[in-house]
């Protein structure tokens, strides 16, 4: 039985035996049949997930999250606009900007000075995909990767459009889309978390964000369902390693005799957090053999470190996450989050986005091919993007601009694996990259799109929260038909 589920009819069983003196009548009868009810329909639900799910036969059986906190360049990166080096210096037409929404840092410029892309653009694969030469490393997976260049949001600062894309609301406190999915479908492994984080950070390179606990959190959902956090300092989770003097087996008759108390008061009040609670301990127990095999790199060929790039081995980086990312990956984790900061370049565009790029698109594409290479790629879903782009007008000194402002007007991200068209371009903007002019994906429309293919209907998966049905795409959302394979 799924744990919301059985939290429910323990309650009701509870309440209706013990804290009320109406004896049992109909109400009572129906809450028994109910419970047996689920009890049966549980039997053939998945690692206890929601009995029912998927809802269709998923094309992505996980997925894996490499976030760029901060707001990568589509300009620079993606989306080749020769236009913008034409008419380099002179304004971006009021016809254009239209009454687009901008951050306050720009908002009241009265200059808007095209700004062309740092470094060339040049095409890649059998696809002929158009890329900037900063992200040259994915022209090796040029003809695995849907590379989409119409996304759009309406936030325009950081943590606001983060939060908006985890959690479908720009204010915190909605569950995160990995613990939409460990709610909904479950865990596929026995010895490892459902949904599993990591941050890195280039800070002292670029300017970094803060990444808040909300970003993989559960909201409203039991706390079961929230990330797991990986550390980047000492062990990855803490108190892998027993106290001195502490034996395994002793170890396991404490949580033996804790998991019997915390039972018992399970049975008395029905809380779902003391479900989490006996959950977790078991969970961290069973952690203690399987973390440290996770990260024994020994069995790895140099071929394949040497793929990652000079950091792979060096705790705390990008490299190192993506490399854990894919041990992840191959022992069933269903989802991973990867999130990195630094792409929040204003006045030091130019200086370090090419640095950036060098940090985390090698790793990126490693991942890729160490996936495909292993069988993993079909279905495992690898989705590279941030919260928006930068401004195609240049920000500062307008007759010497030195940086780009946040843009959610128009951007782009790819994806690839786990059925999205491989060597495509879904969507297009306008001359100067400011307008979408086809095929438009807003942040809800992706949200769906990314359970559609993990088998969930993001109409049907939902909560009851404060007398309503919440559901991560809100009521918004449509699937984008058009990168799916």
């Amino acid at each position: 039985m799924h744990p919301i589920e059985l939290n429910a009819a323990r309650v009701s069983r509870r309440q209706l035996f013990g804290r009320t003196a109406s004896g049992v009548g109909t109400a009572a009868l129906a809450s028994l049949l109910g419970r047996d009810s689920l009890a049966g329909a549980a039997g053939a639900s998945n690692a206890q997930g929601i009995p029912g799910l998927p809802h269709h036969k998923p094309s992505a059986k996980r997925i894996v999250m490499l976030w760029q906190g901060g707001g990568p360049s589509h300009i620079d990166l993606f989306d080749e606009k020769p236009m913008l080096q034409k008419l380099a210096g002179q304004n971006i037409p009021d016809s254009v900007r239209g009454d687009t929404r901008l951050s306050t840092m720009s908002s009241g410029y009265g200059k808007w000075p095209c700004v062309p892309a740092i470094k060339p653009y040049r095409t890649f694969g059998q696809s002929e995909m158009r890329l900037s030469e900063m992200v040259s490393p994915l022209g090796q997976i040029a003809d695995d990767i849907c590379l989409v260049r119409s996304l759009h949001t309406e936030s325009v600062n950081h943590a606001p459009g983060v939060t908006f894309f985890m959690t479908g609301s720009q204010v915190p406190g909605r569950p995160s889309l990995g613990a939409w999915l460990s709610y909904g479908l479950g865990s596929e492994s026995d010895n490892l978390p459902t949904f599993v984080v990591m941050t890195s950070s280039d800070a002292g390179k670029t300017c970094g964000q803060l990444f808040f606990d909300y970003y993989w959190g559960s909201g409203f959902l039991p706390s079961r369902f929230q990330g797991v956090k990986f550390r980047n300092t000492g062990d990855l989770v803490p108190y892998l390693t027993n106290p001195p003097g502490v034996s395994r087996e002793g170890r396991r008759d404490l949580l033996d005799d804790i998991a019997a108390m915390n039972q018992a008061h399970l049975e008395e009040y029905g809380d779902p957090e003391i479900d989490t609670r006996i959950s977790q301990y078991e969970m961290a127990f069973r952690m203690q053999t399987s973390v440290p095999e996770l990260v024994d790199f020994s069995d790895e060929s140099q071929s394949t470190l040497d793929r990652y790039g000079p950091n792979a081995l060096k705790k705390g980086t990008f490299a190192n996450n993506c490399l854990i990312a894919r041990r992840l990956l191959e022992r069933d984790v269903r989802f991973v989050q990867l999130m990195h900061s630094g792409w929040d370049q204003h006045n030091n565009l130019f200086t370090q986005l090419e640095i950036q790029c060098e940090d985390t698109i090698g790793p990126s594409a490693a991942l890729v091919m160490d996936l495909k290479e292993r069988g993993l790629l079909d279905d495992t879903l690898v989705v590279w993007g941030g919260e928006f782009g930068r401004t195609p007008f240049g920000q500062g000194n307008p007759d010497s601009p030195n940086g780009r402002d946040h843009f959610g007007k128009a951007f782009s991200w790819w994806m690839a694996g786990g059925g999205v068209k491989a060597g495509h371009v879904h969507g297009a903007t306008d001359e100067f990259g400011w307008n979408i002019t086809a095929d438009p994906i807003h942040v809800h429309d992706m949200q769906a799109t990314l359970l559609h293919l993990c088998g969930v209907d993001h109409e049907r998966l939902t909560y009851r929260y404060q007398g309503r049905q919440f559901r991560l795409t809100d009521v918004h959302g449509h699937v984008a038909q058009g990168i799916l394979a």
